[in-house]
């Protein structure tokens, strides 16, 4: 089963059980499935697509909770981040500082990459291995610190 039937089948699951708030952030998240299917001109999205969705969903709701944290708006606060919770689940488990290590060194010893100008061609490799499952920020920080020079 793919990941857009997982969310529609969730879906029609807190629908019938009245869960409100999942109903609530599963019709969006379908709403933006939908319209990055349109976007790529596709009937059923991959599961990658999927994930970067919802990725980006995630996004959205962690700078809402910074705002309404800092907003005093405790209650906003709260429908956040029981949304987020729902997001997540959809996400596939983060891989091991380890395991990514090992990636990384993989990617730079297939693209051949010689220095920190070569970041963009190791990153691209690394995210396609990984497939979403690893936080970008850390891919980053990994291959940028893989590609720089020691300091003697």
């Amino acid at each position: 089963m793919s990941l857009e039937e997982k969310i529609l089948n969730d879906f029609k699951e807190a629908m019938k059980a009245k869960n409100t708030i999942k109903v609530s952030i599963l019709s969006f998240l379908r709403a933006q499935l939908s319209y990055v299917a349109l976007e790529k001109n596709k009937k059923a999205l991959e599961d990658a697509d999927c994930i970067t969705a919802i990725k980006r969903l995630i996004k959205q709701h962690q700078d809402s909770i910074e705002q309404f944290k800092a907003g005093a708006r405790q209650d906003l606060v709260d429908k956040e981040v029981r949304e987020l919770e729902i997001l997540k689940v959809y996400l596939p488990s983060d891989i091991s500082e380890e395991v990514l290590k090992k990636i990384v060194d993989e990617a730079i010893t297939s693209t051949g990459a010689a220095g920190i100008k070569d970041m963009g061609k190791v990153m691209k490799d690394v995210l396609a291995r990984t497939a979403g499952a690893a936080d970008g920020k850390m891919v980053s920080e990994m291959v940028k610190s893989r590609l720089s020079p020691s300091p003697p």
